[in-house]
């Protein structure tokens, strides 16, 4: 990488979690406060950005009907019943898992994205993420409630059709079944 090149917002964001994943060496915590001022302001900025490039929509006198409704982009939906019961069946394979249990939050966001980035790439349709549900030794269950979160977030969007929690032996509710997106260009 080049000296002289700055890093962008969303490089110095993703830098930022993992700083903050760390401890500070003696002496240094100044310069993480540093970089958690800038991180806010970078996201404030972002915020704004996005508002900037929404358009304020009219309000509808009469409500649509849900049917006539187009889904908004980034809204993930559950698996159809058939679908999730083909799944939990074993009449339609699950293409790869991953096991995220023991993992802190920035460590489980990082290898989650690249792997649902690669079963992307493969145009793998349906696999298995175990969170696990977090209810041993007083945890609370973090990635069990960050997983779907993350979903909604720009770098996990793309990727994912549908999720929806999995069936009691693939891990009920410490697992989710996901679909990702076909490939731009790729036929059903």
């Amino acid at each position: 990488m080049a000296r002289d090149r700055k890093l962008s917002a969303d490089e110095r964001i993703l830098w930022g979690k993992v700083a903050r994943s760390t401890r500070p060496m003696p002496g240094k915590a100044g310069a993480l406060t540093e970089l958690d001022a800038f991180l806010a302001e970078a996201e404030a900025a972002a915020e704004r950005e996005q508002e900037k490039r929404t358009p304020a929509t009219p309000t509808p006198l009469q409500p649509t009907a849900p049917s006539m409704a187009k889904p908004s982009a980034g809204v993930h939906h559950p698996l159809e019943k058939p679908v999730k019961r083909k799944i939990a069946k074993g009449r339609l394979a699950l293409e790869a898992r991953i096991d995220l249990h023991g993992l802190v939050q920035s460590e489980a966001h990082t290898i989650l994205l690249d792997f649902l980035i690669r079963a992307h790439e493969r145009s793998m349709r349906h696999v298995l993420v175990i969170t696990g549900k977090g209810s041993s030794m007083g945890s609370d269950g973090a990635l069990k409630r960050a997983v779907p979160l993350w979903f909604s977030k720009p770098e996990f969007r793309y990727l994912i059709s549908s999720y929806e929690s999995a069936a009691q032996h693939h891990g009920g509710e410490g697992a989710l079944y996901i679909r990702l997106s076909r490939r731009h260009g790729e036929r059903p």
